[in-house]
């Protein structure tokens, strides 16, 4: 399968077409050696500071100022004193916007838990040290790979914003509506799908 790491120009570009394309593309992970990969199947976007469910709504801090830097670099942080979340940074430098991974399926080196933006953090090795890693390194990427599976891209409301008035009706969440590893499946629908999935491979 060929593989192309993505350039800076694929982030600098609005970040809710970057939100939408990075579905079908592989996180990677060089951790001490070991390859860890994940094709990515949910997205959201944050368009701060005007999106008050940004991180950036008010104004730059030393935890968010990753999010007012050069696109193409991560800003990881921790929710709920245990979860690291990761997200890439878009458009121009000084322009605060984000995308938020919320969820990927496992490819190499990973365990099933990916169907989270903590899961997936926690099974990659994913946190606040990576704050800031350049996309375009060597530590952490993502590739693009040529495959013939199709995605079809739904479309939905973010995952706990309530807080944030008007904003939490934004259909800024992207997703691969075939994927098992979508965070707000059942675990119904989710069987489901790994069954579907299981079968079409067979």
């Amino acid at each position: 399968m060929n593989a192309l790491k993505l350039t800076r120009d694929f982030y600098s570009r609005s970040t809710l077409k970057v939100a939408r394309e990075l579905l079908g593309k592989y996180l990677i992970l060089d951790d001490h050696g070991i390859r860890r990969v994940g094709r990515i199947v949910e997205t959201e976007a944050y368009q701060g500071p005007q999106d008050q469910a940004a991180h950036s709504a008010r104004g730059r801090t030393e935890r968010n100022q990753h999010m007012f830097g050069p696109p193409g670099h991560v800003y990881v942080y921790l929710i709920y004193g245990m979860w690291n979340c990761v997200n890439v940074v878009t458009r121009a430098e000084g322009i605060p916007h984000a995308v938020l991974i919320r969820a990927v399926e496992p490819v190499e080196n990973l365990d099933d838990k990916c169907h989270g933006p903590g899961l997936l953090c926690k099974a990659f090795g994913i946190d606040r040290q990576l704050n800031g890693a350049d996309l375009c390194g060597d530590k952490m990427w993502i590739d693009e790979r040529s495959e013939n599976r199709r995605i079809i891209v739904q479309r939905a409301t973010r995952v706990g914003i309530d807080y944030a008035g008007d904003w939490m009706h934004k259909l800024w969440r992207f997703y691969d509506r075939d994927s098992a590893y979508v965070s707000t499946l059942t675990v119904a629908q989710r069987k489901r799908l790994q069954m579907v999935r299981h079968n079409s491979q067979a």
